[in-house]
């Protein structure tokens, strides 16, 4: 019996951060891959995702090597770290997002993706602050459900629910899932697939293993890893949030500021534009 290929593509939400095993991180993508079939039944997983990774990391370094590997199943889970980026460009995140989505479906790749929570809501930044970022999320998002349905991926809604408030599903960072968080997103992910005839393992447990991290571990992390991310974040961010925050509260102070979301949702629309001529399959 030929093995199940599963590879993940993504940052460090798929590479398992947040949920720590052994020396290492395991993750949902893990924790997805050995429900995928009976116990019996070979499954290869590879996961390709790495830490701090954008939408262009993943097509150019991470989709080669998903390629080779002829996977029967891709996971591409990206594009919060493109939104903390000065350099976020909707119109590029779209492109690249529709050459990698294509090239695995081109394969005969059943395609999983999913959209998620805003990084400014999640750290708890104040609004003028955080309203910028979840306007990016929220175009990602977009551009992510579209072309999940354009190319018939099997898509996960994680940017709300009760499990994105629920603080024990997070890990002390606050960006990334907990074990708690990490088993969530495995087991929706799975119940989609059981759904789609794609999975036929054990559905995986939600209980966690392990504590969740403490008030006391969130603020050492707070003190001292979260201190050293924060200032790489800002040396490339800051400057421009601080200026889009600025405009944030003139528009909200002039009671305009219906019209970043207008701007944003006119963006979004120009970038899927841009990738919607042809059918997928002339594409691929």
């Amino acid at each position: 019996m030929r093995p199940l290929r599963f590879v993940a593509l993504g940052d460090s939400l798929t590479e398992g951060v947040g949920d720590p095993v052994g020396e290492g991180w395991r993750g949902w993508a893990a924790l997805l891959a050995a429900g995928l079939a009976p116990s019996e039944a070979p499954v290869e997983f590879r996961n390709l995702a790495v830490s701090g990774a954008q939408t262009r990391d993943v097509l150019e370094r991470q989709l080669p090597v998903a390629l080779a590997a002829l996977p029967d199943l891709a996971s591409v889970v990206i594009g919060v770290n493109d939104t903390l980026r000065c350099t976020f460009d909707i119109h590029a995140v779209a492109e690249r997002l529709d050459e990698v989505y294509a090239a695995f479906t081109g394969q005969g790749a059943v395609l999983l993706t999913a959209c998620l929570p805003d990084p400014g809501t999640m750290l708890g930044l104040p609004g003028a602050l955080a309203r910028p970022l979840a306007r990016r999320q929220r175009a990602v998002n977009a551009v992510v459900h579209a072309l999940s349905e354009r190319y018939g991926a099997v898509h996960l809604h994680a940017a709300e629910g009760d499990w994105v408030a629920e603080r024990g599903m997070w890990s002390a960072d606050r960006l990334h899932p907990g074990e708690r968080g990490h088993r969530q997103l495995a087991l929706r992910f799975h119940a989609l697939l059981v759904e789609a005839g794609l999975a036929s393992g054990p559905v995986p447990s939600a209980v966690a293993e392990f504590p969740g991290p403490s008030r006391a571990a969130s603020l050492r992390w707070l003190a001292t890893s979260g201190a050293g991310w924060v200032a790489r974040r800002c040396t490339d961010l800051l400057p421009q949030l601080l200026g889009l925050a600025a405009s944030e509260v003139r528009h909200r102070v002039r009671g305009t500021g219906v019209r970043l979301d207008l701007a944003a949702s006119r963006a979004v629309a120009s970038a899927l534009a841009g990738v919607a001529v042809g059918d997928p399959a002339d594409a691929a």
